[in-house]
């Protein structure tokens, strides 16, 4: 799928995008935390390379550290800056694709690529090139922070949609009628890509409005991934589960060597 399918797509649900959440202000601190805790240091410079509207950026700014957030959506990396601001907090956003990003060698502490970002990427050549970006702007004994759907369990089960989640938003005085969200599954032949449709019941005037947004994710497997980034040169490459993290996806955390 081309990358402008990407950016397109969460162009379109930048607006939204909270509405996924029952309380977004929590959860973004709640992820904020618990990140902050595998990093394990205070206010080090920290690269979220899909940072999309802030959720964990702004989390982790919250918590001291100093956060550049970018994203291959335009929409959702302003959206970030602007959300970060209305929270007192430092964000600095930029569009880009975490295969190329614009920094130097060596001028981050930590990155974070999070809540299912990577698997955007379709083939082994793409997802190599983004753990090459991250590991170019890592600086010696730099961390690496990923995170995915728990696809190895998808992968035996190949669900077709996930439960509607209802939720009465309230992060705007505005945001007080209930919104839905659900998503359905088109697995491809290969059995490790789909196509996936994220459906928003929006209330609008008495009636829902429905908005359909469309991409397509490479559901790749823990130790795929941990295959791609030891081969990268990432050392000490190990997966942590929900339960040990507090945080609500599996996490890939590796090291660059001195």
């Amino acid at each position: 799928m081309p990358e402008t399918s990407v950016a397109h797509f969460y162009d379109e649900l930048a607006d939204d995008y909270h509405l996924i959440y029952s309380d977004w202000d929590a959860a973004l601190r709640r992820q904020g935390d618990a990140l902050d805790a595998l990093i394990g240091q205070d206010g080090v410079e920290v690269l979220d390379c899909s940072c999309g509207i802030g959720t964990q950026a702004i989390g982790l700014a919250l918590r001291g550290h100093r956060v550049t957030g970018t994203d291959l959506s335009p929409r959702a990396a302003a959206r970030a800056g602007c959300e970060a601001a209305r929270r007192s907090v430092s964000l600095r956003t930029a569009a880009a694709d975490m295969r190329r990003l614009p920094f130097p060698d060596g001028r981050f502490d930590v990155v974070v690529c999070a809540d299912n970002s990577l698997p955007h990427l379709l083939t082994e050549q793409d997802v190599r090139a983004a753990l090459a970006a991250m590991r170019r702007v890592l600086r010696p004994d730099g961390l690496l922070l990923v995170s995915t759907r728990h696809y190895d369990d998808l992968l035996r089960d190949h669900p077709v949609s996930t439960p509607p989640q209802v939720h009465r938003p309230a992060v705007c005085a505005d945001d007080g009628e209930r919104t839905v969200t659900f998503q359905l599954w088109h697995w491809h032949e290969d059995g490790e890509h789909y196509d996936l449709e994220h459906f928003q019941l929006l209330p609008a005037d008495g009636e829902w409005h429905v908005q359909v947004r469309r991409t397509t994710y490479w559901a790749i497997s823990q130790d795929r991934l941990a295959g791609l980034a030891a081969e990268g040169g990432f050392i000490d490459v190990r997966w942590r589960m929900p339960q040990e993290t507090g945080f609500f996806q599996p996490l890939l955390m590796a090291r660059v060597g001195d």
